[in-house]
C-alpha cells in the first residue's frame, strides 16, 4: 500500500520528480561512463601485449623501451645491430623471434617495418590473434598491411596506394614518393596501439632508403625495382624485438644474459612488468575522473534532496490527512523514504540504460574518439556504484523523511501566516 502510495504522490508532482529522476540519471551516466572507460582502458592497456616473454631493444629505461615498441611513441634512443638480433634469436631458449623497424609514418600513423611472422606471434587481450577484414598480410617488396583505424581514418581500402613519409611528424617533407606501397591487407580492430600503424617488410624499410643519407635523397640515386630486386636488403639494424621463449622458467636467465650482452648494451624487459610500472605514472588520471564523477553524483542528490525538501512545505496538508486517517509516523517516515527510493532507482536504471544505448549506438565512434575499445560487458564495479549511489539516496531522504515524521495531525490543519 504504502508504495502505491508514494508512487502515486510522485505522480502527483510527476514535473519536480521527473527532473530530479533526470539530474539522477545524468550523474549516474557520467559516473558509470567514467567507471566504463577506466575499466575497458585498464583491460586494454594491460592486454595490449600478451604471449610475448621479453622485448629487447637499446640501453635506456624500461618504460621508454615499451614506449616506443609497442605502443609506438617516442623514438629509441639507439637502434641494434642486425648481427645482435641475430645471435638472440639463434639462443637455444629462444622459440621466435620478430624484429620491429620504427621511424618512418604516414599522415601521422606509424610505419612498422617487421616479418610475416608478426601477424602470426603477436597476441593481445587473452591470448588472441591477429585477424584480416580483407586481405592478408604483406609478401612482397612494397607491400602494406593496415590497422583497422588507419584504413578507416584514410579511407584506404585493398589495392590503393600510399607513400611513406620520412620521419614521425604529422606533416612531412621528405616522404619515399619514388616507392609508393600498395595495400594488400587490412586487419580487424583489436583496440590496441595496432589500430593505429601501417605494417611493411624489413626489406622494404630498407629498400625506400636505398640512396639517402642524413634523412634526405641524394641526387642521381633513384633505383628501379630491378635493381632493388638484385639488392641485399637484410636491414643492418632495427629497433627492437620481440621474444617468446620455448619455457617460462628461462625468462630471467635469459634477460640477465642479454642486459649483459657483450656485443652492445642492450635492454631486455617483461612487457608485464613494465605496463605495472607505465600504469603508475597514467593511472593516476583515471583516479581523479573518477572522483569529479563523484562530486557530480552528489550534486545530483543534493539536487534530490531539495527537491523533496520544499516538497515538505507544500505537503503539511497531505501528511495531515493521512494523520487523520489513521496513518502512524512511522508510516509517514517510510512513505517519504520510499519515495527517495523509488527516485533513485528510476535514475539509476534511466542512468545504466542511457550509457548502454551511447555504447550501443556510438561505441565505435567513442573508440575512434577517445582511442578506447569499448565493449558492452558490464564491469563488477558499477553494480557497487549503483549500489552506492543507491543507499547514497536513501540517505538523502532521510532528512526530508525525519522532518515528516515530526509533523504533528496540527501541523498541517492549522493555518499558517
Amino acid at each position: 500500500m504504502l508504495i502505491g502510495l508514494a508512487w502515486r504522490s510522485l505522480l502527483n508532482r510527476k514535473s519536480a520528480a521527473l527532473l530530479c529522476v533526470l539530474t539522477i540519471a545524468i550523474s549516474v551516466t557520467l559516473l558509470a561512463g567514467v567507471e566504463k572507460i577506466r575499466h575497458d582502458m585498464r583491460d586494454g592497456f594491460f592486454n595490449t601485449v600478451s604471449g610475448t616473454d621479453l622485448i629487447v631493444g637499446a640501453r635506456s629505461g624500461q618504460v621508454e623501451l615499451l614506449l616506443y615498441s609497442v605502443f609506438h611513441l617516442g623514438s629509441a634512443t639507439n637502434n641494434i645491430r642486425w648481427s645482435s638480433y641475430e645471435t638472440i634469436a639463434g639462443d637455444k631458449s629462444v622459440d621466435w623471434a620478430v624484429p620491429l623497424s620504427l621511424g618512418d609514418s604516414h599522415r601521422g600513423f606509424r610505419v612498422v617495418g617487421t616479418s610475416s611472422a608478426f601477424f602470426e606471434r603477436y597476441r593481445y587481450g587473452n591470448d588472441r590473434q591477429l585477424d584480416f577484414s580483407a586481405g592478408e598480410g604483406f609478401t612482397a617488396l612494397h607491400q602494406v598491411t593496415l590497422g583497422a583505424e588507419v584504413a578507416k581514418s584514410l579511407g584506404y581500402r585493398l589495392g590503393d596506394d600510399i607513400v611513406v613519409s620520412h620521419g614521425l611528424g604529422n606533416v612531412s617533407f621528405a616522404q619515399h614518393k619514388d616507392q609508393p606501397f600498395k595495400v594488400v591487407g587490412i586487419l580487424e580492430p583489436t583496440g590496441t596501439p595496432v589500430d593505429r600503424s601501417l605494417f611493411v617488410s624489413l626489406e622494404s624499410i630498407t629498400a625506400i632508403h636505398v640512396g639517402w643519407r642524413a634523412g634526405v635523397p641524394m641526387p642521381g640515386m633513384k633505383v628501379s625495382d630491378q635493381q632493388l630486386a638484385e639488392m641485399d636488403l637484410t636491414p643492418k639494424e632495427i629497433t627492437a624485438v620481440m621474444l617468446g621463449l620455448k619455457s617460462k622458467t628461462a625468462v630471467f636467465q635469459l634477460q640477465r644474459a642479454i642486459n649483459n650482452f657483450r656485443g652492445e648494451p642492450l635492454l631486455a624487459i617483461l612487457p608485464g612488468v613494465a605496463l605495472q610500472e607505465l600504469w603508475k605514472v597514467v593511472g593516476r588520471a583515471e583516479q581523479a575522473m573518477l572522483a569529479i564523477s563523484a562530486c557530480v553524483v552528489l550534486a545530483g542528490l543534493t539536487g534530490m534532496l531539495g527537491v523533496l525538501l520544499t516538497g515538505m512545505e507544500q505537503r503539511r496538508r497531505e501528511l495531515a490527512l493521512l494523520r487523520a486517517i489513521g496513518a502512524s509516523p512511522h508510516h509517514l517516515l517510510f512513505l517519504v523514504m520510499l519515495e527517495a527510493a523509488l527516485l533513485t532507482l528510476s535514475g539509476i536504471a534511466l542512468g545504466l540504460g542511457a550509457l548502454w544505448s551511447i555504447l550501443f549506438f556510438g561505441g565505435d565512434k567513442l573508440q575512434q574518439l577517445l582511442g578506447v575499445y569499448l565493449t558492452l560487458g558490464w564491469p563488477t564495479s558499477l553494480g557497487w556504484i549503483s549500489l552506492a549511489v543507491f543507499v547514497a539516496g536513501l540517505l538523502a531522504g532521510t532528512l526530508p523523511a525525519w522532518r515528516a515524521w515530526r509533523y504533528t495531525l496540527a501541523d498541517g490543519l492549522t493555518p499558517r501566516n
